[in-house]
C-alpha cells in the first residue's frame, strides 16, 4: 500500500504544474487506519505547502497518521513556518518519503527533525527516480545554483529544422506542437535569437491556458537591439520580455525597447555576441528555475558548444529534406571528429501517434563524472 499512497502523492503533486515555482511541486497524503483522511498540493499562490493543507483537512485525524510526500517535509521558515513542526504538532506518527530535498535549507533537517520528535521516518526509494523526474527543475537548481537549460528542437528524420527556399508549414504536427506547448507551460524562460524572431514574428508564448506561478519570461538574444517595435513579441509584452544586447547595440534604440515595455540587459559576450552564460545566471539569480531554448541553428550550436544545456527534446516528423543548404539543427563549425562527438545519455523515446516521436535525453558533461 506504501507506493500506492506515494504515487497518489505524485499524482496529486502533478496537479501543481507550472503554479508552484520557484518552489518544488509536492504533495500530501495523509492516512489513518488504511483510509485517507486528508491530501494537498502545493501552489505559489496558494502559499501554504502541501502537508499544512493536509493536515488542515485531517484536523483531528491526522493524529497516528502516516503522511505519504513526494519530498522531505521543510524544516525552516520561508513564506510559511516550517511543515516538519507542523507535522510533530499535529501528532503524525509515521512519514513516508521516496526523496530528501536537495535544498541545502533543509537537506535531511527534515527528517532529522521528525525521527528527533520520536516520529518514524521511511524513505522508499521505489519512487525516487520518479520523484526527481518530477521535479527536475527544482532538484538541478538547488544542485547547481543554475536553471536546468532544456533544448527543443522541431527536425526532419534527417535533422534538418528549415528549408533552403520556402519555410511555409510546420515540420511536426499539431499533435506534436500541442505537446511543445505542454513543454512551455512547464518551464519558466523561454530563449530564442533575433534570426528566429525576424523570420518568424514569433510570440514565444504559453498557449494552454493553464494556470502558471508566473508568466512564461520571453527571452530574445539581440546583440544589435533589432527587435522590431512593432513585433508581436514587443506588442504583447506585459513585463515578460527579455532582450539580451551588447554594449555596442544602439542607446535609441534601447530607450525605444524599454518604452515600451521591453527589458533590456546588457551582456557583452565573445566576437560582439550576447553571453548566453551570462543570461543563464541572470535568470538563476532572479529564481527561474527552467530555461527551455527554441532558436536557430546558431544559436543550437552556440548552447551545445557552450556547454549550456543541459538536456534536449528533439521532435522528429516523418520526413526528409536532404541537399546541403536545407539548416542542420546545430550550425557553426560543429565538431571536426567523430570521437569529439557531444554526447547524450539517459535517452527515453516519446511516441507522437501516427509517425512521429521525440527524444529526450541529457548532455554527458564532466560535471556529472
Amino acid at each position: 500500500m506504501s507506493a500506492e499512497y506515494l504515487r497518489e502523492a505524485l499524482d496529486l503533486a502533478r496537479r501543481g504544474r507550472a503554479q508552484a515555482s520557484p518552489n518544488p511541486l509536492v504533495g500530501a497524503v495523509l492516512v489513518r487506519e488504511g483510509r485517507v483522511v486528508g491530501r494537498g498540493f502545493h501552489t505559489w499562490a496558494g502559499v501554504k505547502h502541501a502537508e499544512m493543507l493536509a493536515l488542515e483537512e485531517a484536523g483531528e485525524e491526522a493524529r497516528g497518521a502516516t503522511l505519504y510526500i513526494n519530498l522531505e517535509p521543510c524544516a525552516h521558515r520561508g513564506r510559511t513556518g516550517p511543515c516538519a513542526d507542523a507535522l510533530i504538532a499535529a501528532g503524525v506518527k509515521r512519514v513516508v518519503a521516496p526523496m530528501a530535498d536537495p535544498n541545502p535549507l533543509v537537506a535531511g533537517e527534515g527528517f532529522r527533525r521528525l525521527r528527533a520528535a520520536g516520529v518514524e521516518v521511511d524513505l522508499d526509494l521505489s519512487l525516487a527516480g520518479e520523484a526527481e523526474y518530477l521535479n527536475e527543475p527544482f532538484v538541478h537548481f538547488m544542485r547547481r545554483g543554475r536553471p536546468l537549460v532544456l533544448l527543443k528542437a522541431a527536425l526532419t528524420l534527417d535533422g534538418k529544422i528549415a528549408a533552403p527556399d520556402d519555410n511555409r508549414g510546420w515540420i511536426t504536427s499539431e499533435r506534436a506542437r500541442a505537446n511543445v506547448q505542454q513543454l512551455r507551460h512547464d518551464t519558466d524562460a523561454i530563449l530564442t535569437g533575433i534570426g528566429t524572431v525576424l523570420a518568424d514574428d514569433c510570440l514565444l508564448t504559453d498557449r494552454t491556458g493553464l494556470p502558471r506561478s508566473r508568466p512564461l519570461l520571453r527571452i530574445v538574444a539581440d546583440s544589435q537591439l533589432r527587435l522590431p517595435l512593432d513585433s508581436q513579441m514587443v506588442s504583447s509584452a506585459q513585463g515578460d520580455v527579455v532582450v539580451i544586447g551588447t554594449s555596442a547595440a544602439s542607446a535609441e534604440r534601447r530607450k525605444a525597447l524599454e518604452s515600451r515595455g521591453v527589458r533590456v540587459l546588457i551582456f557583452d559576450g565573445r566576437g560582439g555576441r550576447s553571453d548566453l552564460r551570462r543570461a543563464i545566471q541572470w535568470l538563476g539569480e532572479q529564481k527561474y528555475l527552467s530555461l527551455m531554448i527554441e532558436a536557430g541553428s546558431k544559436v543550437n550550436w552556440a548552447v551545445l558548444e557552450g556547454e549550456l544545456a543541459d538536456k534536449v527534446f528533439f521532435y522528429y516528423a516523418p520526413k526528409i529534406l536532404g541537399g546541403m543548404e536545407s539548416l542542420s539543427m546545430a550550425g557553426g563549425i560543429g565538431r571536426r571528429r567523430r570521437s569529439d562527438a557531444i554526447l547524450v545519455r539517459d535517452i527515453r523515446l516519446h511516441p507522437i501517434a501516427p509517425d512521429e516521436f521525440a527524444v529526450e535525453g541529457y548532455i554527458r558533461k564532466e560535471e556529472d563524472a
